[in-house]
Parts: C-alpha cells; structure tokens; sequence
C-alpha cells in the first residue's frame, strides 16, 4: 500500500499503462524510477477520488469539465516539453533531460486562472470556424495538431519535431 492507500499493485499497473502510452506517443518519462512512482500514484489517488487522472501536481476541482485540460497527460504537456524541457511536473521529459546532459528549470504554471479557463470556453463554443492557434502538419505521415509549436516527436509516425510545417 501506498501512503495515499492506494495498492502497490495499481500503482504499478498504472505505471507500466502511462510508460507504453510515453513510449507509443514518443516521450520519454523522468528517468528516476521512485519519483514517477510517487507521481502515479497522485494519479491514482485522483482517479479514485475524482474519477479522472487528473494531474498529481495540480488542485483539481471534482469537475471534469473544469478539468479536462489538466488530465493527465495535461494540455500543458507539450508547450513546457518545448519551452523548457519538462512538464509542470516533470513526469514527461526532454531526451537531454532524461540523458543528464540538460537541467530542466523550475516549469512555471501556465494554466490560466479559473476565471480565464471559464470566459475561454464560453467564447470557444460561440466562436465557429475561427481557428485560435496555428495548425502543425507531419510532412510524413499527415497528422495534424493544433498548438502553438509543433510536438517534439510526431504521435503516429515518431517523425522529429523538424518535420512538421505550419498548415494554417
């Protein structure tokens, strides 16, 4: 059992489920095996209590709705992965990170304030067609993604972050 009383065989299971899910996407984990282990287990201890793997390292509200941007993998992910090497909580690292050969700073929170994510969905929902951020494609295998930088490592077909252009 966990401190949070969460069982150690979940915490496991759920370990190997988000290092496949790492692996398949192309990210790579923290590569201290005990901290990722603490982290999923916040994981599970949101799972359990909200029902949703909400991120360990932030507050969530028991609104999934509210919420959904800080589901684990959060939409924060990416744009600190490219900005700085490491997500808000570094479960998800850069390569020169994991290899030791770049020291990844303190992430700051880029999750808008409450308020800020309340007034963004309203206008979202009554702003069709509008496109609010660029649009990257995969030169190799054609995904397409909207953020403001393209993933370092394409989902589907694991291309680098160089191979994408912007399509819109």
């Amino acid at each position: 059992m966990t401190a949070e009383g969460i069982p150690d065989e979940t915490v496991s299971v759920r370990m190997e489920e988000i290092r496949k899910a790492a692996e398949d996407g192309g990210y790579i984990l923290n590569p201290d095996p005990d901290f990722v282990r603490s982290l999923v287990a916040g994981i599970c201890v949101n799972e359990q209590r909200y029902g949703y793997a909400a991120c360990p390292c932030r507050l969530a509200s028991g609104n999934r709705e509210e919420d959904l941007d800080i589901i684990c993998p959060c939409d924060y992910r990416d744009p600190d992965l490219n900005d700085f090497g490491a997500c808000y909580c570094a479960l998800y690292v850069s390569a020169g990170v994991a290899a030791g050969t770049v020291q990844a700073p303190c992430v700051p929170e880029r999750r808008p304030a409450r308020q800020q994510r309340k007034k963004a969905r309203e206008s979202s929902a009554t702003i069709a067609g509008k496109v609010s951020m660029p649009v990257w494609r995969c030169r190799v295998c054609g995904y397409l993604c909207a953020r403001e930088n393209p993933p370092l490592v394409c989902p589907i077909c694991k291309a680098s972050q160089d191979r994408f252009v912007r399509f819109m």
